[in-house]
């Protein structure tokens, strides 16, 4: 089953529920998912849609930290919720230990030993963590470091 079918299934629920908070954000992933296939003008594919649900997170916890700054943390609560319920639909994320022998894999395999080739040890590492979600600043960091 697509996501986008899981989607429609799980709004028809909420709808049934009457579950307007969790019909919103439904409706919002949904929205964000068809316009993302109109404009590739193709079905999306299982990554494209992981970097849509990617990028909504993102712009979830982006607008929880601007509300909780101004003092709105009815707001930012409800951003929370959104983003939870966006992060039920990504797969597992990558654990620091996971994420730390990839790139030790990632390193032998590439024999890097400067900063100036930690691209291709995110390649590598990044291709190593496939199917689950990566959070590329750790990531990032962790490289940085066995480099140096």
């Amino acid at each position: 089953m697509s996501l986008l079918d899981r989607v429609q299934q799980d709004l028809t629920a909420a709808m049934k529920a009457r579950d307007e908070d969790r019909l919103s954000a439904l409706r919002m992933i949904k929205s964000a998912l068809k316009k993302h296939e109109v404009d590739a003008m193709k079905p999306l594919t299982e990554a494209a849609e992981m970097q849509v649900l990617k990028s909504l997170a993102k712009q979830r916890t982006e607008a929880a930290e601007a509300f909780r700054a101004a003092g709105r943390t009815e707001q930012a609560e409800k951003e929370d919720a959104e983003r939870a319920l966006i992060e039920s639909y990504l797969p597992a994320s990558a654990s620091r230990e996971e994420m730390e022998a990839a790139v030790a894999e990632a390193l032998a395999e590439t024999g890097a030993t400067t900063a100036k080739q930690m691209g291709q040890v995110m390649k590598a590492a990044q291709a190593r963590l496939q199917g689950k979600t990566v959070e590329g600043k750790l990531l990032s960091e962790l490289v940085r470091s066995k480099l140096q």
